[in-house]
């Protein structure tokens, strides 16, 4: 039954591992679905200080996490899974992370290796003999990379049949087929002044799916104009993208 393992190595696990107990992801790991284990990366120095970081090579500001307890806590990852692992490293000089990304690593792997980095970074010869690919979640830069291992874990396990109860919970959300997700509303119908569109409680099936593809259509020409650019529009769309663009007289 359990479709995805991954390992996320850090000098925090404890607290990677308490977000990722809760919620959806957490009720995927009590159900077998979905394992994430967190690995102490300081369990693996062999300095009596439980020392991973040293000085720089050249100079310069900050410390650099070694390449020793790096890789053999990788190394006893990948021994006890029995193979070498793909392996990632969460870092700012990563390709940007997108949701074609979290439905690649879902659809071609079982099992994978999430590296957290901190302080400067970490050894560029860890880097070069066992990461696979790295990874940003945008273009900034964090004091470590628990947040961004903890934001791909969540986004790919999400994805995992069985996590959520329905396909439908992810398929319409945004970013899934290129456009922003439509508005949604929940009771009461009035809050505020602020009235439910009446297309949502006719009951007429058709006229709501066509309202909230028109409505998803237009959130993205507003908020991603870019995102729109690329999106696959079939006819219907296109009809649907002019009567949009009269309507706010584009």
């Amino acid at each position: 039954m359990l479709s995805l393992t991954i390992d996320i190595m850090s000098l925090f696990p404890d607290t990677v591992s308490a977000v990722l107990r809760d919620s959806i992801i957490g009720k995927g790991q009590e159900n077998g679905i979905i394992r994430v284990n967190c690995h102490q990366i300081r369990d693996y120095t062999t300095n009596r200080q439980m020392q991973v970081d040293d000085y720089l090579y050249g100079g310069g500001q900050g410390m650099v996490m070694q390449a020793q307890p790096l890789h053999d806590c990788w190394k006893a990852i990948c021994e006890e899974a029995g193979e070498r692992l793909h392996t990632i490293y969460m870092s700012p000089q990563g390709k940007v992370f997108t949701q074609a990304d979290a439905k690649r690593l879902k659809n071609d792997y079982d099992r994978f290796i999430l590296v957290c980095g901190h302080y400067e970074g970490v050894d560029e010869r860890f880097i070069e003999a066992c990461v696979d690919e790295e990874i940003s979640i945008g273009d900034f830069v964090l004091t470590g990379g628990e947040i961004p291992a903890m934001a791909v874990a969540d986004a790919v396990c999400r994805l995992v049949p069985g996590v959520l109860s329905e396909e439908d919970c992810f398929e319409d959300e945004s970013h899934w087929n290129g456009l922003l997700e439509y508005p949604q509303y929940s009771r009461p119908f009035e809050w505020n002044g602020r009235k439910v569109p009446e297309v949502l409680t006719s009951g007429h099936h058709a006229n709501i799916a066509r309202w909230r593809r028109k409505e998803a259509i237009r959130r993205t020409l507003i908020k991603r104009p870019d995102m729109l650019e690329k999106a696959e529009l079939d006819k219907k769309d296109q009809l649907l993208l002019e009567e949009i663009r009269k309507e706010m007289e584009l």
